[in-house]
């Protein structure tokens, strides 16, 4: 048994590929019309490219218990998910000077370090690197 999909609630698919390509570096995978204005809409790490796909899902806009949980995860300050980088500072600085707005800024805690930003599409996500 193995992962090789994960998908993240998002509220404007378009805009949500946008963010995930341009400002975090993912490359769109499948793109795929599902109807309703809906698509099946993956991307992978330009680093692992044959690795788990980030299915950016349009739920919130569909399926209420969704959106409920997404905005109850956005007012706690807690993230959705997280993802795992080499160096939290240089993302840091890099996804900084591209505009994006984090909540928690480069923070240690024992053996790793995060930060915490805002996707734009309603939800926060962690960066990790293991110390």
């Amino acid at each position: 048994m193995k992962v090789t999909l994960i998908s993240i609630p998002v509220r404007d698919q378009e805009k949500a590929l946008k963010f995930y390509t341009e400002k975090l570096g993912f490359i769109k995978k499948k793109d795929l019309p599902l109807g309703g204005g809906n698509r099946w809409l993956t991307l992978v790490s330009p680093e692992w490219q044959d690795g788990p796909e980030l299915l950016l899902e349009p739920g919130p806009n569909h399926f209420e218990p969704c959106k409920v949980y997404q905005d109850a995860l956005m007012e706690a300050g807690y993230p959705y998910t997280q993802f795992d980088v080499d160096n939290v500072d240089a993302e840091y600085d890099r996804l900084t000077k591209l505009g994006v707005g984090f909540s928690v800024k480069p923070t240690v805690m024992e053996t790793w370090k995060y930060a915490v930003f805002n996707d734009t599409c309603g939800n926060n996500i962690q960066i990790v690197e293991n110390l």
